[in-house]
């Protein structure tokens, strides 16, 4: 049988709005605001796409993350928040959206993501890949052209959670491995992520970008309304295709996360964020490998 590391990232829509769409979406502020004893409770009420926040361990202060979407006038509202609530705002160049054997492309409804791992519930076999990834198709395949049949989706949760399986109905081999463009990494089981880890990323537009965990339990708000919680956030690169592709440790041969989506690109650098492995897999009660 022929070895296919199956290892997979792939692609989604960016994620863009109107400005006057993403103005609606910003709370009322209207009159005084009191200062809040919660910043977390304050920074929950932000739906504005194009924004992340989340406890940022460098400056030990909560943080709100605006991209370039966001319109001047957005801006000043998310300014009043943050002053309420104590807490920073940060700009972030680039547009926040969501990115589709862990590493290598899959193919669906016209979309390409990446896959995030191969894990299993006793005999039977799934893809773990983005949750907004499945969202699109139910079938999926290994080729472009969609003729290699990788199998069907089982499950999708997107928004507030971003992760998806697909159950394994082809014949490819399916290694507990990560693509490291060229070659595998044999993966071991799941990790946790903690902050100034070194972590690597696999995705198919981009390959393997290696950086450093720099938050956990991050909040991104998606455009379209799409919220999503408990995220990693790190400081690697990612492009659309890249979505749904492993965050690993390589030292160990532990998977920690599934990308979820990011701003910027792997040219000028960027930031991404991740769906804690270990949550997908108490889910679905599932084992990696």
């Amino acid at each position: 049988m022929r070895r296919s590391p199956l290892v997979a990232l792939v692609l989604t829509a960016l994620l863009l709005v109107a400005p006057g769409a993403a103005q609606a979406a910003v709370p009322d502020r209207a009159g005084p605001a009191a200062p809040a004893a919660d910043p977390t409770a304050v920074l929950a009420g932000v739906r504005t796409p194009g924004t992340a926040w989340g406890h940022d361990p460098a400056t030990g202060r909560m943080t709100l993350t605006v991209d370039d979407t966001v319109a001047p006038a957005q801006l000043a509202v998310l300014r009043t928040v943050t002053d309420r609530a104590g807490a920073l705002l940060r700009r972030e160049p680039g547009t926040l959206r969501t990115l589709i054997a862990a590493g290598q492309a899959i193919y669906g409804g016209g979309s390409r993501c990446s896959l995030g791992a191969n894990v299993r519930s006793g005999s039977t076999y799934y893809v773990v890949t983005a949750g907004h990834c499945t969202t699109v198709a139910g079938a999926w395949y290994a080729d472009s052209a969609q003729t290699t049949v990788l199998g069907t989706r089982t499950a999708t949760s997107f928004p507030n959670n971003d992760y998806g399986l697909i159950r394994y109905t082809g014949r490819i081999a399916h290694p507990s491995a990560v693509y490291t463009y060229p070659g595998l990494l044999t993966i071991y089981g799941a990790g946790s992520a903690y902050v100034g880890q070194a972590v690597c990323r696999s995705g198919a537009t981009t390959g393997v970008r290696c950086g450093t965990v720099t938050g956990l339990n991050q909040t991104v708000n998606y455009a379209g309304g799409n919220v999503v919680y408990g995220l990693i956030r790190t400081n690697i690169c990612a492009e659309p295709g890249d979505s749904g592709g492993p965050l690993y440790v390589a030292a160990t041969g532990t998977i920690i996360g599934i990308l979820s989506g990011g701003s910027g690109n792997c040219t000028s650098g960027g930031t991404t964020y991740y769906q804690p492995i270990g949550e997908v897999l108490a889910a679905y009660g599932l084992t990696l490998p």
